[in-house]
Order: structure tokens, then C-alpha cells, then sequence
């Protein structure tokens, strides 16, 4: 894989290009119409409403340009299967120290999502799973110290 490359499963993928067209039709459109009522207020350089419209619009147009840079460089993750964790599984992981169950889904970096247990293949613990089979057991240097997990099981949905 290419490190420009950017793997997202078919749903990363989507989700970054419902956010690209949100930003490129309705957002530019709001932040049009705010910029202009904020411009009809008068004075310019106390005008709170046009400089907060104004470093919203340049955040914005910051992430279309992330979002097509990023989607330049996708790539489809191969079909996932269930012999052998790859981008787009879900892994249920055994931590041997604290006797606890979890599970993941292994995504791009541009998916992760610690809140919905998606954790990118870049980052420790996705770069240990990719290629693992159920049975194996990872080690990964975590700010706490090592962490020793079983891969107890992998799905592909």
C-alpha cells in the first residue's frame, strides 16, 4: 500500500462524500447568506457576525479541500473475510490482564472513531490485528505499558 493511499471501507467512503456534498451545496449556501447579513450591518471592522461568518467559512472551505484531497487518494478495502483480520473487520478481542471481552472494527484513519469502537489499521493496536487469525495473541505498547489481547473472534459484518 501506496502512503498516499488512503483504505476506506465502502461506508467510510460514503460517509466522506455525503459530508463533501453537505459542505459544497447546503453550508456554502448558509454561510453565503450569513456573510451577506452580517455585511448589512455596516462597519466591517467591529462587525463580530462577519468575522465569525468569515473564519467559519475558511474552516469550511479547509475541510472540502481535506475531503477531496482525501477522497483523491481512496481506496476501497478489499471484501473483508472472516479467516484473517483486514481493513473492515470486526474483532472481538480478549484482554488477558483485565479478563475482558471487546470488539472493534478495523477502518481507515479517516473512519476511526473511538466513541464507536472503530480504530484505524495505522493506529498501535490496528497495526498489530492486520493479518491475525482467531487464536492469536497481540501485543501492543500502550502509554500504560504493554497489552497483551487474544483475538477471539473475526467477522466480516
Amino acid at each position: 500500500m501506496s502512503n498516499d493511499e488512503i483504505i476506506l471501507t465502502p461506508e467510510g467512503l460514503a460517509q466522506l462524500e455525503a459530508e463533501l456534498e453537505e459542505l459544497k451545496t447546503v453550508k456554502r449556501k448558509e454561510l453565503a447568506a450569513r456573510i451577506k447579513l452580517a455585511i448589512s450591518y455596516g462597519d466591517l471592522k467591529e462587525n463580530s457576525e462577519y468575522h465569525s461568518a468569515k473564519d467559519d467559512q475558511a474552516f469550511m472551505e479547509t475541510r472540502i479541500l481535506q475531503l477531496e484531497k482525501m477522497l483523491t487518494k481512496a481506496r476501497i478495502a478489499d471484501k473483508a473475510d472472516s479467516s484473517a483480520v483486514s481493513v473492515g473487520s470486526f474483532v472481538k478481542l480478549h484482554d488477558i490482564e483485565f479478563k475482558e471481552d471487546l470488539e472493534y472494527r478495523v477502518v481507515g484513519p479517516a473512519e476511526a472513531d473511538v466513541y464507536q469502537n472503530k480504530i484505524s489499521y495505522e493506529s498501535p493496536l490496528g497495526k498489530e490485528l492486520i493479518g491475525k487469525t482467531v487464536g492469536d495473541v497481540v501485543t501492543v505498547d500502550a502509554p500504560m505499558g504493554l497489552i497483551k489481547y487474544e483475538v477471539l473472534e473475526i467477522r466480516s459484518s
